[in-house]
């Protein structure tokens, strides 16, 4: 079902409220945006109806700050009502653009800090929002998901205590392993996937693809990813390849075991293009190291998308790749922090997902099912059909 034949008749669960945390400020007010363009051209005729009181608003945004003290210590303030309302707050655990002062210092902002001030609001509403639902892309500690020694399961406490605290639904992207909403069997929780975006991103920046298993290859850096992997091989009817990252357990660098090699199992690479897929791009020498072995095989142009572009040890690695011709694109969305000059290079593909959130948020809010926009198997088939299509008649 396509989301212009969705029965928006609905009563709505509240009136629709939006928190963006700071450090998700510019993509919540993008997501609001496409909230009052979607409700402003919808007509009901139920408008008038008390259940549909406040529908139309010029900003759904609801005004909160999370203030500070001079030791460090904060407050979370909510500057308006929000009794009644369907409340869904949006924050960005990994954007260490924001600072703040402890004792006269500068301290960046750590997915730690922004946990709590997300606690914060949520404390502040004070249990009188009818729904909370948190959308939160980077799920907070996610790759800590399972025990492997005597260490803690950050994530899985994470999400019990936001359930505890009367969070309603957790939707979160691409979590890099889904099996850690068994923590919260009894809430919601939603990974969502960004195929969709992705490939409607790469055929409107690349007007010359071949998308068939002859001209084109879907690779996954390590054998976590391979779902995401074979998803989007599926969907685009290509074949799939895999690296499995061989490590030294005898060391411990940076608090993992260094990989020694990366081996590579699947068919022929020679003169294809490639879609390396992974959740996100850390340090980004998986990435590179596997592009290396690509090239080693005589790939063709290698796209590097990803979820989650954190780049923790700069862009400069990346830089070189695409001088040395390792790399063609880098693909990434605006779910998490991305800085200028990520935004300014010539290779970087920016995934818009503002518009997909304001459905999900816009189809949440009259309770209705978001499993279309869940799985995007049609949208990607009709999207590809059309780039085929049009190059045929170029």
């Amino acid at each position: 079902m396509q989301r212009n034949e969705k029965n928006y008749e609905t009563i709505p669960a509240g009136s629709l409220g939006v928190i963006a945390l700071e450090g998700c400020r510019s993509l919540g007010e993008m997501v609001d945006k496409y909230l009052v363009n979607f409700r402003s051209e919808r007509e009901h005729k139920h408008l008038n109806d008390i259940a549909f009181q406040g529908y139309h608003k010029n900003t759904y945004l609801v005004d909160c700050s999370t203030p500070r003290f001079g030791t460090g210590e904060a407050k979370g303030i909510i500057n308006e009502s929000v009794r009644g309302f369907d409340l869904y707050l949006m924050v960005d655990v990994t954007n260490y653009s924001l600072s703040y002062t402890v004792c006269g210092h500068e301290n960046h902002m750590s997915p730690d800090d922004h946990y709590q001030d997300l606690k914060r609001i949520i404390a502040a509403a004070g249990g009188k929002a009818r729904r909370i639902t948190v959308i939160m892309p980077f799920l907070y500690e996610s790759r800590q998901h399972k025990r492997t020694a005597r260490e803690s399961m950050d994530c899985a406490l994470a999400l019990q205590e936001l359930t505890h605290m009367g969070v309603d639904n957790i939707i979160t992207f691409d979590a890099h392993d889904p099996r850690v909403q068994n923590a919260i069997p009894l809430n919601g929780f939603e990974t969502v996937r960004s195929a969709y975006q992705f490939i409607k991103s790469i055929l409107t920046e690349v007007d010359d693809l071949m998308i068939d298993s002859d001209h084109m290859m879907i690779i996954s850096p390590d054998e976590g990813g391979t779902n995401r992997a074979v998803y989007l091989a599926n969907v685009l009817g290509l074949d799939i390849g895999m690296f499995y990252k061989r490590r030294d357990y005898s060391k411990i660098i940076d608090g993992r075991n260094p990989i020694v090699a990366h081996e590579f199992l699947g068919s022929s690479v020679e003169n294809k293009d490639v879609l390396i897929i992974d959740d996100m791009i850390s340090s980004g020498d998986s990435m590179i190291d596997v592009a290396t072995e690509l090239k080693k095989r005589k790939a063709g142009r290698i796209f590097v998308v990803s979820t989650f572009g954190l780049f923790t040890s700069g862009l400069e690695k990346f830089d070189k790749a695409v001088k040395e011709g390792l790399i063609y694109k880098v693909v990434t969305t605006n779910l998490t922090y991305q800085t200028p000059e990520l935004l300014s290079k010539p290779y970087y593909i920016n995934c818009d997902m503002s518009k997909y959130i304001a459905y999900i948020i816009d189809t949440l809010n009259h309770d209705l099912s978001i499993s279309d926009l869940l799985d995007p198997y049609e949208r990607i088939e009709s999207l590809v059909n059309r780039y085929k299509a049009e190059r045929m008649n170029k």
